[in-house]
């Protein structure tokens, strides 16, 4: 017997996995620069100890003589990794079980860490109800070179019934501080991703969505949580969350009594009971952590690293510069138009072309957004060539091409909705409420989730040279309800339509890894790491107002990175806001991201024609730093004044591009002066203003070699200050030997 342990032991080490029981009381979770570090008590439960920068293993034992003020009913306030119901506080798992008993009861049973790979290593910390055959496991998986770590939670039903679960969040976080300081975000179509801060005060701040669609349009499930004075870009305490879920969320951060905060993220549990049967398992999405001591500038960079290598996909490749169809054309498009587009485009340098809405739809046309919707074959009016024709028309004129669809969805008037009724969402015999339009197609059905896999691959089979999909997604859900899953199980609905999502992107994208896709939901509606993972880039908003964008923008790129952030540059005055802004301008925003034009070619001409041009050709030799650079935003447009300004840095420093915007009226006497952050103080940078006018500069030190500490230091001054002006920068380092 002996020698058999001996050889389970010898196996567990050699393939990165370390197991332990007692007597081990401290579990750390560690990246290059973070700790999360647990312990276990004498009575077995696993504390919530610590999470910041990194701490010493040695450091980490004081936590084991670390004491806690005791409660009047005998317990200690030390947090546990994983509160359940049976107490005042919010709890992150609430059971009813077989015999109608509602509390559980979670003692440790032991923990494992495993390496991953050279990057990431999983810790996974194992709990049992006291009483029941219940089993919670925590899993943290920490990047260790990102300083980010993921947390979600396996349960497993070993009782002889069903259990219910009633809530169960991803994650949990105490922290005990002098006050604490809430970023979120909030908004609406076309205004998403707008920031919020606010103190926190005793009680319960919750913010939740219930549309189960276009769950981040009016809110998101990521969130930056400051200690003890308003957050700072470059200094103090920030912890954030990015809840990696797609469906209805909920985020609580509820102060006690004893004034230590608690932070809880998950599914939302708005009529969401789910039974889970003997044997079953269940698995909640990733919350995604991360905490900075200097500012929330690090929260983002760490991010940004993040998703670029494990949360989208081809985070490695630079993205192309487009032309969409959408704001040039609408609906009102033949073949002879989209090819004039496709000419333009490769006038202009552009390197994808994509055709948007209303390019199917036979019985019933899709002329307006009433018609044909999940009937994806070619209108042979409008297109008597079919789709193939374009995408090898663009491909002969060196463009790649992409398409539009919105599979997820159905309208009345469609034969889809003819031939299956019974894959709609609908809840028994009450009204199927439209809006836009349209029904939402069950996706918790086997059925409906081939059939959108299969209607991609038909669409795709038309020419290889389709490399692009725009997948739309452009209403909530009401009334829901489905008519596969079972009476008992209707309150599934919820959480088995994401996951029926899930498994279709799965599919997809094993079955097509080359395929460029955009997440779209009517802008920005689905922007989290859930949906993110499958996708190339998303669409941050509807609106293409440069003024609108530079917030939007801002908001996005808390989280998500320039590289996955499509921005288009539109006409002028804009379809959304009627604004009037220079091309300059408009250019300048989008250049923030994944450049890209959404207007007919044709309606610039003379130096506006010339000037675009001129500025697509820039893009492409600063779109390396702009995707794969780090960010450091220099001015926010939250502060008052009227400006805001980004900096972009290559990893290796030896080049940065700066972005600054004027929004406001200044008079004539005001003009903008900001420091530069993140470059090497002593290398030598040559400044280089890009996409100007005429021979007009905006700074004194055009085409000047300063050094990194003089610009980090002195900064740069802005001559212009009137409203919608605009600046862009390059720096290239230089060798001394060529001064």
């Amino acid at each position: 017997m002996r020698k058999f342990i001996t050889v389970i032991f010898l196996l567990l080490v050699s393939i990165g996995i370390k197991s332990y029981a007692s007597p081990v009381k401290i579990i750390p979770v560690e990246t290059t620069g973070l700790s999360m570090v647990f312990t276990v008590s004498e009575n077995k439960k696993v504390i919530y100890q610590y999470f910041g920068d990194k701490i010493s293993s040695n450091s980490q034992t004081i936590f084991l003589n670390r004491k806690y003020k005791p409660r009047r009913d005998g317990r200690s306030l030390a947090p546990e990794v994983f509160p359940a119901a049976g107490d005042f506080l919010d709890p992150a798992l609430q059971l009813t079980h077989s015999d109608g008993v509602i509390t559980t009861d979670l003692y440790y049973v032991g923990h494992d860490i495993k390496d991953i790979d050279a990057n990431v290593v999983e810790t996974k910390i194992c709990l049992k109800d006291k009483l029941y055959p219940l089993f919670v496991n925590v899993i943290f998986k920490a990047y260790k070179k990102e300083n980010v770590i993921t947390q979600y939670i396996e349960l497993e039903n070993k009782e002889k019934d069903d259990i219910r679960i009633e809530k169960i969040a991803s994650a949990y976080i105490p922290l005990h501080k002098k006050a604490y300081y809430l970023t979120h975000f909030h908004g609406g179509w076309g205004a998403e991703m707008k920031m919020k801060e606010e103190r926190l005060t005793p009680g319960v701040k919750s913010i939740e969505a219930r549309t189960g669609i276009l769950t981040t349009e009016s809110a998101n499930p990521s969130f930056m949580l400051s200690s003890d004075a308003p957050a700072q870009e470059n200094s103090g305490e920030t912890y954030a969350g990015s809840l990696a879920w797609s469906g209805n969320y909920k985020l609580t951060f509820e102060i006690d009594k004893y004034g230590m905060l608690h932070i809880l993220g998950g599914i939302n549990p708005y009529a969401s009971s789910l039974s889970i049967e003997p044997g079953e398992k269940f698995k909640t999405p990733e919350m995604v952590w991360t905490y900075s001591s200097c500012g929330r500038g690090q929260i983002s960079r760490n991010y940004h690293d993040w998703c670029r290598r494990y949360a989208l996909v081809h985070g490695g490749q630079i993205r192309p510069v487009v032309l969409n169809s959408w704001e040039g054309t609408y609906f009102k498009f033949d073949e002879k138009k989209v090819k004039d587009m496709i000419d333009d485009a490769a006038d202009f340098g552009i390197e994808m072309f994509v055709l948007d809405d209303g390019w199917f739809g036979n019985k019933y046309p899709r002329d307006d957004d009433r018609f044909g919707l999940g009937d994806w074959q070619p209108n042979k009016k409008k297109l008597p060539h079919g789709i193939g024709y374009l995408a090898d028309y663009a491909h002969k004129k060196g463009l790649k091409f992409g398409i539009w669809v919105e599979l997820e969805m159905v309208n009345p008037k469609s034969e889809l909705a003819e031939r299956h009724p019974e894959w709609i969402v609908k809840s028994g015999d009450r009204d199927m409420l439209l809006v836009r339009d349209q029904w939402v197609l069950d996706l918790t059905n086997p059925e409906v989730q081939d059939f959108i896999v299969e209607t991609f691959g038909e669409i795709l089979s038309s020419s290889p040279n389709i490399t692009y999909v725009k997948w739309d997604s452009n209403r909530f859900i009401n009334n829901p309800g489905s008519e596969y899953l079972p009476a008992d199980k209707q309150s599934h609905f919820w959480v088995d339509y994401i996951n029926g999502l899930y498994s279709v992107y799965e599919r997809v994208r094993a079955k097509y890894p080359h395929i460029t896709i955009q997440l779209c939901s009517s802008g920005g509606g689905r922007l989290d790491f859930g949906a993110l993972k499958y996708h190339d880039e998303v669409w941050a908003s509807d609106n293409t107002n440069p003024l609108s964008r530079i917030f939007i923008q801002h908001g996005t790129n808390m989280f998500f990175p320039a590289i996955a952030t499509g921005a288009h540059v539109s006409i002028s005055p804009n379809h959304q806001t009627k604004m009037n802004a220079s091309l300059k301008y408009r250019f300048d925003v989008a250049m923030a991201g994944r450049l890209g034009m959404e207007l007919q070619p044709k309606d610039l001409q003379g130096e506006e024609r010339a000037f675009a041009k001129n500025a697509v050709e820039t893009y492409k030799k600063i779109r390396p730093v702009v995707q794969f650079g780090d960010l450091y935003r220099l001015v926010s447009p939250y502060d008052e004044g009227g400006w805001a300004a980004n900096m972009y840095v290559a990893k290796d420093k030896k080049s940065a591009v700066v972005l600054a915007y004027s929004f406001e009226f200044h008079g004539r006497d005001r003009f903008l002066e900001f420091r530069l952050n993140g470059l090497d103080k002593n290398k030598k940078y040559k400044l280089t203003e890009l996409n100007t006018t005429g021979k007009k500069r905006s700074f004194w030190g055009d085409n000047m070699v300063f050094s990194g500490e003089e610009l980090m230091k002195m900064g740069i001054n802005i001559n212009d200050s009137s409203m919608f002006d605009s600046f862009a920068f390059l720096l290239t380092a230089v060798d001394s030997s060529d001064l």
